[in-house]
């Protein structure tokens, strides 16, 4: 696969203390690379200086006056995305550039790939704090039992999706959350689309956006999603 056909969204929202760090990790890439800006910091400037350092990199910096959600500026960067294969990674740079690349490979053979730290061959080279796994586990045994869903981890901010099937189901989300992963993989499964679950590398980078307002935002949306 031609790294030329894929594209990266990075939703970035007042990231402006830790993107440089992702900017120089990711340089490699020889696809596209879309940032989703919806904060007031200075994240957008910083991003726009490095594509001015970088000429050779395809970088795209997506700026909004208002805060899109998670989900949101996901579903704004894959829809400006032009090539055969989309993907989104987390700004904090706990999943590398070349986890995101083997994800890629995994498209020859379905419509998804998702990163899983919670399958057998996933390395954690920093764990989570304990709180953070059990409540992690529960909300995957909801996820089970609200959309029948067979996957150990929709949270893992490391996923990869052919184009097509990306644009078939984009019409109908509604979530704009961090609960966006799940609605996403549901309606993917309802379209009769393969999405695989990857074990991935993976490091626990401390300054996590999701607060427990965020946790509790996420549960009313999946029941309101579910149940209409």
């Amino acid at each position: 696969m031609s790294r030329a056909d894929c594209t990266l969204v990075i939703p970035a929202y007042n990231e402006e203390r830790r993107i440089r760090s992702l900017l120089e990790d990711i340089a490699g890439f020889a696809g596209d690379l879309i940032f989703v800006c919806d904060g007031t910091d200075a994240t957008p400037a910083i991003i726009g200086a490095f594509a001015d350092e970088h000429p050779v990199l395809s970088i795209r910096c997506l700026t909004f006056p208002a805060r899109l959600g998670k989900g949101g500026g996901v579903v704004a960067g894959m829809q400006a995305a032009t090539t055969p294969f989309v993907g989104y990674m987390d700004a904090d740079g706990s999943t590398s550039l070349s986890e995101m690349k083997r994800l890629f490979d995994c498209l020859k053979a379905a419509d998804g790939a998702i990163g899983s730290r919670w399958v057998p061959g996933s390395v954690l080279t920093v764990r989570q704090g304990f709180r953070r796994r059990v409540e992690s586990r529960l909300f995957n045994l909801m996820v089970r039992a609200l959309f029948g869903l067979d996957y150990r981890d929709t949270q893992c901010g490391a996923k990869v999706f052919r184009k097509e099937a990306v644009d078939a189901v984009l019409s109908s989300t509604r979530s704009t959350g961090f609960e966006f992963d799940v609605e996403l993989l549901w309606r993917l499964a309802q379209s009769g689309y393969r999405v695989v679950e990857v074990p991935i590398t993976w490091e626990n980078r401390d300054e996590s956006k999701v607060m427990a307002s965020d946790a509790k935002a996420m549960l009313r949306g999946m029941i309101r999603l579910r149940f209409g």
